[in-house]
């Protein structure tokens, strides 16, 4: 089985491909998912109009979050054409309600976190690609009763990900890694 993790970014996702079981998983690979066009830099924060603005124009919001869908789609074909991943795991920062938040500007940042999970995980299970999304912030928990293994077992696992991919290997890389992990149990 081929499982890939993304921590997902605004405007890309990091992504590791795991190949399994689950009791024994190996190192596929690491790349970087784009879900914006670099030629069309406003729609890496298609949410923002730049510093400290918000981008109010419904029609120039629907323009960037058409171009982000095409990049998605895109590059999560190129990625399944590569590595044939059938299920995938996502790690996001949250799942707040843009709505309800207050702040212009920080419901700017969860309205972009939202797309951004959503056109990913859209991309994905359009091609038959079972997904799961997991808070960040709920992952070592996650971790811990989906693997079924000691903390330190699984960080020397995650580092022996990292010695076969080479650099860099950092927080976002790991919490991929371990994403592709739990779907492959």
């Amino acid at each position: 089985m081929i499982a890939v993790g993304f921590r997902v970014k605004s405007g890309f996702a990091i992504a590791v491909t795991l190949e399994g079981p689950a009791s024994a998983p190996s190192a596929v690979s690491r790349r970087v998912i784009e879900m914006s066009d670099s030629a069309v830099p406003e729609t890496r924060q298609p949410y923002h109009d730049g510093l400290f603005r918000t981008e109010e124009d419904a029609r120039e919001l629907a323009r960037r979050v058409k171009i982000v869908k095409r990049c998605a789609a895109q590059s999560i074909t190129a990625l399944l054409k590569d590595t044939g991943a059938t299920r995938a795991g996502l790690i996001v920062g949250s799942l707040i309600e843009p709505e309800k938040v207050g702040n212009p500007h920080i419901r700017a940042h969860a309205s972009e976190g939202r797309l951004f999970r959503t056109v990913l995980q859209d991309a994905l299970t359009s091609r038959g690609v079972r997904c799961e999304v997991i808070v960040e912030k709920q992952l070592p928990a996650r971790s811990a009763a989906g693997l079924r293994r000691p903390a330190r077992e699984v960080g020397r696992t995650l580092d022996g990900f990292g010695k076969a991919l080479g650099r860099p290997w950092r927080a976002d890389e790991k919490a991929a890694a371990t994403a592709a992990w739990l779907s492959l149990t």
